[in-house]
C-alpha cells in the first residue's frame, strides 16, 4: 500500500539546508556591512556623504530577502519556495561591496540549483 502525498514526510536535502543556512548568514553579514558602511560614509564626511547613502544601503535590502528566503528554506513544514537565482546573482554582485563571503554563496546556490536531488526538492515542495 502507498502512502499518500500528504501524509508522507518530505525529507530536505542537505544541500537545501546548507544553501539556507548559508543565505542566512550572507543576509546577516549584508545588513552589517552596509549599516556599518553608510554610518562610515556620512560621519565621514560629515553629512554630505548623505547622498551616497541610497547606494550603499543596498546591500541592506539584498540581505533582508536573504534572510526571509532562508528562513522559508528552513521551515517545518516546507514552505512552497522556488529556488531564487535574482538572490544569487545579487550576492554575486555583493563583491562590488567587497563581500566575498556573499560571492561564494550567490555560486553555490547557482551550483546546488543545478543538481537534481534539489531540483526534485523544490519540485515536491512547489508541486
Amino acid at each position: 500500500m502507498t502512502a499518500s502525498k500528504s501524509s508522507r514526510i518530505l525529507e530536505k536535502p542537505g544541500k537545501v539546508t546548507a544553501l539556507a543556512i548559508a543565505t542566512i548568514v550572507s543576509g546577516a553579514i549584508n545588513i552589517i556591512g552596509a549599516c556599518g558602511l553608510t554610518v562610515s560614509i556620512v560621519l565621514g564626511t560629515f553629512g554630505f556623504g548623505l547622498i551616497c547613502a541610497p547606494l550603499t544601503i543596498l546591500p541592506s535590502v539584498l540581505g533582508i530577502f536573504e534572510i526571509i528566503y532562508g528562513a522559508k528554506l528552513l521551515s517545518n513544514p516546507p514552505q512552497p519556495v522556488k529556488p531564487s537565482q535574482a538572490i544569487a546573482i545579487l550576492e554575486i554582485l555583493t563583491v562590488l561591496f567587497l563581500n566575498v563571503i556573499s560571492l561564494v554563496v550567490g555560486i553555490l546556490a547557482l551550483v546546488f540549483y543545478n543538481d537534481q536531488e534539489v531540483k526534485d526538492y523544490f519540485a515536491e515542495i512547489n508541486g
